[in-house]
């Protein structure tokens, strides 16, 4: 399995962190009303593979529904770089649309299929090592 580090953040810069990601790495194309509202697709992985490197006064948060799921903001440029999702909130979910990976290293994208979530979240469980 290979291991790749590598350091990410918002548009403008004031959020940055650094994830460790292994291959296979696998995002999910979400469905529902946020994911499609602000582009998020999402590749989730435990809490430890991710550390935040600036910009922790920069975020905004909102939550919603179950206010479970921590929907985080850079409040400068509005991008939502990662949050902490109610499938896995012992885990944070890195927007696939952000990340620089070296050539030839692939994103997995699936469908997750968020419209209907509560029939289809325990198909996330095990991206943070729950089962």
């Amino acid at each position: 399995m290979s291991e790749h580090v590598t350091e990410s953040g918002c548009h403008c810069g004031a959020v940055r962190f650094r994830v460790v990601l292994h291959e296979p790495i696998q995002a999910h194309a979400c469905n529902c009303s946020i994911c499609v509202a602000s582009g998020f697709v999402g590749v989730i992985i435990p809490e430890q593979q991710f550390t935040l490197l600036q910009g922790e006064a920069s975020l905004s948060e909102y939550r919603f529904n179950t206010g479970v799921a921590r929907h985080l903001f850079c409040r400068h440029c509005g991008v939502k770089s990662f949050y902490r999702p109610r499938s896995n909130p012992d885990g944070v979910s890195i927007n696939a649309n952000l990340l620089s990976l070296p050539e030839g290293v692939a994103i997995e994208q699936h469908a997750f299929d968020g419209q209907h979530w509560e029939a289809h979240a325990h198909t996330l469980k095990h991206l943070t090592g729950e089962s």
